[in-house]
């Protein structure tokens, strides 16, 4: 196989996403909305019911593993990454809504721009 800058970047991408919901969520960081430790609690933050840290979850571990399984396998890489990058589109939604100072979306920023390469590039 060889590395494309499309397969780079769902590499990251999958991973980054898999780094945030599976080994990171109970870890603070400087990127949290609002006063957030947790990426639970950043939900609350953000005035969301509990069951959509639950549902945006899903589909962006679902996505991760699709877009990284898309390097081997036939999947619907385009669609997983739109799902992403709608989904950041959210997030920094949020964070505006809370006031967070712009550094804070960053990391959604870098995701949108990565997905919409995977987007163009596949």
């Amino acid at each position: 196989m060889t590395m494309s800058i499309a397969n780079l970047l769902q590499l990251v991408v999958g991973f980054g996403l898999l780094n945030v919901w599976l080994v990171r969520r109970q870890s603070a960081t400087a990127y949290r909305g609002g006063a957030a430790t947790t990426l639970q609690q950043e939900f609350a933050a953000y005035g969301l019911p509990s069951a959509a840290f639950y549902i945006v979850g899903a589909l962006k571990i679902t996505a991760a593993l699709v877009l990284i399984a898309g390097l081997w396998m036939t999947l619907p890489v385009r669609a997983a990454a739109m799902v992403v990058l709608a989904l950041m589109v959210g997030a920094i939604a949020m964070h505006v809504k809370v006031g967070d100072p712009l550094m804070k979306s960053v990391p959604a920023v870098l995701m949108l721009a990565m997905c919409t390469g995977i987007v163009l590039l596949r």
